[in-house]
C-alpha cells in the first residue's frame, strides 16, 4: 500500500498499521535468514524503530521498504550470529517453531522453513542467504533485492544463480506429503516406545544422520551420528533408558509433522525429521532450553 504525506499522530497510526499488516512476513524473512526466532524478534524491534522515523510521504511501497529494513538488520545480525556459533557447544540447530496449519498447506513456505532447508541455508554466505530467501521464497524483483543487500541488480542475479545451484545440490529431493511424514513419525514413535530395533531400522535410510543440539546445557551427542544401525542403537537405548517416563506429542514443527518429547510433563526435546523415498534420512533433536520457548504456542508465518 502507498502512504500519502502524513505527519504527527496520523503518521504514526499509518506507520503502525503498515508494520502490523506486514509483521508476519517480516518475521518470516528474518527467521529464514537467521534460523533463530529470538534474533528474528530482535530484528523486528530494530525494524520498527527505524520504520517509525521514516517520512511516509517518501515511501512508494510499504512492504518493499519494510522488507529492505528487515533484510539489512538481519544481515548485520547474521554476521554476529556466525561469530556466536563458532563458540557454540556441540551442534547448532535452528530454533524450532510450532507452526499453524496454513503453513503446512503452503508447500513452498513449508519447504523454506523446514529444519532441513534452514540447515542448507546455513551453508550459504550471509549475502547469498539473503538473496536466495528474498528471490526464491518471497519472489522479490532483483532491483528490490539489490537495494536491500547493497549490491547492483547484475551482481544480485549472479549471487542468486550461485545460491540456487548450491541449495539445489543439498536440499531434499522429494516433496513429501504431510500424511507420509506423519506415518513415518508414528512408526518411529512406536519403535522407540517399544524398543523395537528392527522396526526402527525398517524406516531409517542406510545413511541416516542424527543431529542433536543441547547448547552445552542439556546432554546431547556433540557430533553427527551417521548410519542406520548407530542411530537405531542410540534411539532405542538412549530414549528408553531415561529416568523419567517419556511421552511423545505430535506437533507441526516448522511446517512439517514433528514430535515434542516431554519428561514428567515438561518439554524436553523437539524432534523434526527429513524424509526421502519413504525413509527417514535425517533427525533433528533440539534440547537447548533457550531454543524451546516458542514451542508452547503457534507462530504465524507468511510469504
Amino acid at each position: 500500500m502507498s502512504a500519502g504525506p502524513l505527519s504527527g499522530e496520523d503518521g504514526m497510526d499509518a506507520a503502525t498499521q503498515a508494520f502490523v499488516t506486514h509483521r508476519n512476513l517480516l518475521f518470516t524473512v528474518a527467521y529464514e535468514m537467521l534460523g533463530s526466532a529470538a534474533d528474528a524478534e530482535d530484528v523486528l524491534q530494530e525494524t520498527w524503530l527505524r520504520w517509525a522515523g521514516v517520512d511516509l510521504g517518501t515511501v512508494r511501497d510499504d512492504r518493499a521498504y519494510l522488507v529492505r529494513i528487515t533484510t539489512r538488520q538481519a544481515l548485520g545480525r547474521l554476521r554476529a550470529l556466525g561469530r556466536r556459533k563458532e563458540s557454540y557447544v556441540g551442534q547448532w540447530l535452528p530454533e524450532p517453531l510450532l507452526t499453524t496449519p496454513d503453513v503446512a498447506e503452503n508447500v513452498e513456505l513449508a519447504d523454506s522453513v523446514s529444519m532441513a532447508m534452514l540447515l542448507v541455508l546455513e551453508t550459504l554466505a550471509p549475502t547469498e542467504r539473503a538473496v536466495f530467501v528474498l528471490r526464491e521464497v518471497f519472489d522479490l524483483a532483483y532491483d528490490e533485492i539489490a537495494e536491500a543487500v547493497g549490491k547492483s541488480p547484475a551482481a544480485v542475479r549472479q549471487i542468486a544463480h550461485r545460491a540456487r545451484a548450491h541449495v539445489a545440490a543439498r536440499r531434499p529431493r522429494d516433496v513429501v506429503s504431510p500424511a507420509d511424514s506423519r506415518a513415518a513419525l508414528q512408526a518411529f514413535q512406536r519403535a522407540v516406545e517399544t524398543g523395537d530395533m528392527q522396526g526402527l531400522l525398517d524406516i531409517l535410510a542406510p545413511d541416516v544422520v542424527l543431529l542433536a543440539d543441547g547448547g552445552g546445557v542439556k546432554r546431547a551427542v556433540l557430533r553427527p551420528v551417521v548410519g542406520a544401525t548407530r542411530v537405531a542403537r542410540l534411539l532405542t537405548g538412549g530414549l528408553t533408558r531415561l529416568a523419567l517416563d517419556p511421552t511423545f506429542e505430535p506437533a507441526e514443527v516448522n511446517g512439517r509433522p514433528g514430535l515434542i518429547l516431554r519428561l514428567d510433563g515438561e518439554i524436553d526435546t523437539v524432534i523434526a525429521m527429513r524424509l526421502e523415498d519413504g525413509l527417514i534420512t535425517g533427525f533433528y533433536f533440539v534440547r537447548n532450553p533457550e531454543k524451546l520457548s516458542r514451542v508452547t504456542h503457534e507462530t504465524p508465518l507468511s510469504r
